[in-house]
């Protein structure tokens, strides 16, 4: 999901942040907060590598999770907006323990009055929730069977546990579920699905519309933590084979590849499907002329039925329209592989840099990922204009139907960057959203710099702005905090920004990009369609790079530490003697050390010193051997460490 904030409000915050204001020089009266052995003390981890996770960062020997397979038919009535559907579950308890229970996610039940979620929702309104509409919501459960047989459920709020008809053995045992369900769709869906209007006919897009297997893993069990809206999705993999029916006027697109072209496109249209296969050109399937015209869709039948496939995917989301323009192109992954970067969109979104070039930003983002982490695994990237603000699922992505230029890149950027995180690395989101949302924003930095000889590409961070400098405001929760816990105004900073700028100082300040990508990509590689926690992305970037990192993640991802170096004395020892030059760590933060320093005879040089230099206290004197005589030092000259005080970063001769 991609986070905005309102200028009005992100100004509010900012202005706030004590952080921001001006402070004096060092006050020697004044102690340093500095902690140097609680910084660097040896046992960050709390646990030992185990045979389910190694040490080293990597699964273990007797790694295992569980398997769900989906058979999903869905009906739509674009009258009453209902969506009936079916489901038969294959789940596959690969775990050392036996089952004579298990847990369903039930999301459609958030927007049900008296939920949990809705009595969490502020009364100002939320991005969160349904924005205040009142309706017929939930899942309407008619039927349950497991293996043929009748039995008893019990749902709470956005949960169902289903009472086996008999023990689910360990190691392998399956049990087939069959659910009827129905529900209405809201028209805003928690900026996650929803309803468009537009001239020329509604915009579906539909998620969390089945009811979906909770993960039972070996860290928590069963994880039945509840959908209240800000917390996101942790899901097992699996196969899916979906069928949608809806009328005859509509296009619908969904996860995986389409089964049946010949029965829902016409002859013209499948011989521009071919063409779109083999061109890196833009080639347009359905034009917004067409729209309207009836010979643009299959005659005959009231309704037609779209079948879809995707394997080894952690789940499926899907859009029915009657306005969609629609256009494609090749994209080229590695290993001389392809997949179809595809745009679906109403006519109200063309023109003015909009929604004409978005299948040339979906191409070119998985075509970049592709190459600098891990193949793209799709056959399709389908990026659909609707009423979502920005919402990714596997092979398809719900980006905002009136977004343009830049904006329009970073959404599907972003929607598609998930794809690497969390549909390929399958986190858990509903607890940890940084580890999707924040990998994904930093891996976006990249792929931004990349596009189209840097048209979107953005000034590296300046530390001295107020809108850097709010990453750092101390009332701010940690990072590894649980999105319902955080305030919404503070998601943005906490799950996208914060931690993306923690990945970026890692790479270009601590280890460097060579080191720092093999790291992250031997992540990625690792946990590709498994499940990992933060412990294993920690010990895998230290292993692999080599290096011990247990301070910063304390004081990045684990507190919300604040960082003030200051220049506090400079003694030029004598003639061709040089000077000892003191810097002094006054928070609790600590980073490799960039210096500047000046000299009578006009020659400027940089210091940079190593993070273990404050592995011993707070303060600390080097000699810089010059032999003129030093006139001015400045720390961090070019502001890429977060620095809240820069007032004290200068010395200069008197």
């Amino acid at each position: 999901m991609r986070y905005f904030l309102r200028a009005g409000l992100l100004l509010a915050i900012i202005c706030s942040f004590n952080i921001c204001t001006a402070q004096p020089g060092i006050d020697p009266a004044m102690p340093s907060k500095y902690d140097h052995a609680a910084l660097f003390a040896p046992r960050f981890y709390t646990n030992n590598g185990s045979d389910t996770r190694a040490a080293n960062g990597e699964p273990g020997p007797q790694y295992w999770q569980n398997r769900a397979d989906y058979q999903l038919t869905a009906h739509l009535n674009d009258k009453t907006n209902e969506i009936a559907g079916t489901e038969v579950l294959t789940y596959t308890n690969n775990s050392p323990q036996k089952m004579d229970f298990i847990w369903m996610q039930l999301e459609q039940n958030l927007y049900q009055q008296g939920s949990r979620g809705a009595a969490m929702e502020p009364v100002g309104g939320s991005r969160n929730h349904s924005k205040g509409q009142v309706f017929d919501a939930g899942f309407k459960i008619s039927a349950i069977t497991i293996n043929g047989i009748a039995v008893k459920y019990q749902v709470t709020d956005t949960r169902m546990q289903l009472f086996l008809p008999a023990m689910l053995p360990a190691k392998g045992g399956k049990v087939i579920v069959k659910i009827a369900y129905s529900f209405i769709c809201p028209d805003y869906g928690s900026d996650r699905m929803g309803i468009q209007e537009t001239k020329n006919g509604k915009i579906y897009t539909i998620g969390q519309w089945y009811p979906r297997m909770c993960v039972y893993d070996d860290i928590l069990g069963w994880n039945t933590a509840p959908y209240n809206g800000p917390g996101e999705f942790y899901l097992d993999y699996g196969d899916y084979d979906i069928s949608i029916t809806a009328p005859a006027s509509h296009l619908v697109f969904a996860s995986g590849e389409l089964q049946n072209p010949q029965e829902v496109y016409t002859p013209e249209q499948i011989q521009r499907w071919a063409l779109a296969k083999t061109s890196d050109k833009t080639v347009i399937i359905r034009s917004g002329k067409e729209v309207t015209d009836a010979s643009s869709r299959p005659a005959g039948k009231p309704e037609l039925t779209w079948h879809y496939k995707i394997t080894n995917s952690r789940d499926a989301a899907w859009a029915s329209s009657a306005s969609f323009i629609v256009d494609a192109a090749k994209a080229n992954l590695p290993g001389g592989k392809t997949a179809l970067a595809i745009s679906a969109y109403p006519n109200e979104s063309k023109g003015g840099n909009g929604w004409e070039r978005s299948t040339e930003y979906v191409k070119k983002s998985i075509e970049f990922n592709s190459a600098k982490w891990f193949t793209y695994p799709y056959p399709l990237a389908i990026a659909v204009a609707g009423r979502v603000g920005g919402m990714e699922y596997p092979g398809i992505v719900f980006c905002g139907f009136d977004t343009k230029n830049k904006t329009l890149w970073d959404d599907n950027d972003h929607e598609f960057g998930h794809t690497w995180f969390p549909m390929i690395v399958g986190s858990n989101e509903r607890l940890y959203a940084w580890m999707d949302e924040g990998f994904n924003t930093f891996i976006n930095t990249l792929s931004t710099a990349d596009f189209n000889n840097g048209e979107y590409s953005e000034k590296p961070t300046d530390w001295t702005s107020n809108l850097s400098m709010h990453l750092l405001n101390p009332n701010l929760e940690p990072i590894m905090t649980a999105p319902d816990n955080i305030p919404e105004y503070s998601i943005g900073t906490l799950a996208y920004e914060k931690p993306s700028e923690g990945l970026r100082i890692l790479r270009t300040q601590i280890l460097g990009p060579e080191r720092f990508d093999l790291a992250f990509k031997t992540y990625i590689n690792r946990w590709a369609y498994k499940h990992p926690m933060p412990d294993d992305f920690f010990r895998t970037m230290e292993n692999v790079a080599g290096e011990n990192l247990g301070w910063f993640w304390r004081e990045w991802y684990l507190n919300n530490y604040q960082l003030d170096v200051a220049v506090s004395d400079v003694k030029n020892t004598g003639p061709g003697e040089g000077a000892l030059i003191t810097i002094q760590n006054l928070d609790k933060m600590a980073l490799p050390v960039v210096i500047q320093i000046k000299t009578a005879g006009g020659k400027i040089d940089m210091v940079k010193l190593p993070v273990e230099i404050w592995a011993t206290g707070s303060s600390w004197t080097f000699r810089y051997p010059s032999k003129d005589e030093v006139i001015s030092v400045t720390y961090d000259p070019d502001h890429i460490t977060p620095d809240y005080n820069t007032n004290n970063n200068t010395w200069h001769k008197p």
